[in-house]
């Protein structure tokens, strides 16, 4: 905020301000009983701080996980069904752009709630379809839902699925 001085003119000439003495910052400090209480009583304050935080974890729901291995495969299989489905419907069915945003809701879930279980990342099954959901979906979002897949895409797609498949019934 500029001084007031600035602002409006006056025909007298300014006071300069006066100096107050300060104290020099190299000399060391004194130790009081004052400066002794606030020295001990500010622990307390980052105690309390850090077990607030603490308890907010406890009551803060937790982000989506893998119940089990079970659950894991079932999603995976319904994801893989509906990939197949979306990408084999023909451009002319008024169903498609509903059956990509469906597509779309269920592979974001499936993606947030498998891609952070370290025992997934390594299986033959979460890399295939996790590729396969990229493709599928950025396929969509840069030429529209509409637009049809080409052959070469397509068939790669359904390629990773079947070998998701295949390692899903093995366990992997």
């Amino acid at each position: 905020m500029a001084s007031p001085t600035l602002i409006t003119p006056t025909t007298t000439k300014p006071k300069s301000p006066s100096l107050s003495p300060t104290k020099p910052k190299l000399l060391p400090p004194t130790t009081t009983a004052a400066t002794a209480i606030a020295a001990s009583a500010s622990p307390q304050p980052q105690r309390r701080h850090f077990l607030s935080l603490a308890a907010a974890a406890l009551i803060l729901p937790t982000p989506a996980r893998a119940e089990s291995d079970e659950d894991y495969v079932k999603e995976s299989e319904e994801v893989i069904v509906k990939i197949r489905t979306t990408i084999n419907m023909d451009k002319a069915d008024p169903n498609v752009a509903t059956a990509v945003a469906e597509l779309r809701e269920a592979s974001n879930a499936w993606v947030a709630k498998y891609r952070r279980e370290k025992a997934l990342l390594g299986r033959a099954s979460f890399r295939d379809i996790y590729s396969a959901l990229n493709a599928v979906s950025g396929h969509y979002i840069s030429f529209g839902p509409t637009a049809p897949i080409p052959a070469k895409r397509k068939a790669r797609i359904l390629e990773e699925m079947d070998t998701a498949e295949k390692a899903l019934l093995r366990g992997r």
